[in-house]
């Protein structure tokens, strides 16, 4: 099994943005069995809390539901258990990068390093902007939840 973290500052826009994009995905290629993937963020304010009802919204209105996500918090343990951590952003992956225990460090990157057609690395926060913002980061998810797609398998399938 492959396992997949997607990380954020809150986990309530880009993260289950992209666990709920990449999950669909795997299941449409039939490959929930050999995949698995979860999202969570580097910060505590928004623990247990759905995903911001903007960004379900859009989700939504392209066939992904995330209504069943919870907000978490990353910890030090996701190292071990996932074999991808990917931050949306700089900021989160030099977050992320302190947390990291030692000897992990592998495991870390961003989601669009497996996008490099969309011409950036930072998935932007669309949380104080409007509704073309949850727009253009579902494309940017997308983008990248298919190359992660093609390097998983390339990798491990």
């Amino acid at each position: 099994m492959v396992n997949v973290l997607f990380v954020c500052l809150g986990n309530i826009c880009r993260s289950p943005a992209a666990e709920g994009v990449f999950r669909s995905l795997v299941e449409r290629e039939g490959l929930a069995g050999r995949i698995a993937c979860d999202s969570a963020g580097t910060g505590s304010w928004h623990v247990g809390k759905v995903p911001d009802a903007r960004m379900r919204a859009a989700a939504k209105r392209r066939g992904y539901d995330l209504d069943s996500l919870r907000g978490r918090q990353v910890t030090a343990g996701d190292f071990e258990r996932f074999d991808y951590v990917l931050a949306m952003d700089g900021e989160n992956l030099a977050n992320l990068s302190i947390l990291c225990p030692k000897g992990r460090e592998v495991r870390l990157g961003r989601l669009l390093d497996f996008a490099p057609e969309m011409g950036r690395r930072d998935v932007p926060d669309p949380y104080y902007g409007g509704a073309d913002g949850f727009e253009r980061v579902l494309d940017l998810v997308e983008a990248g939840a298919r190359g992660l797609l093609a390097d998983i398998r390339a990798r491990y399938l």
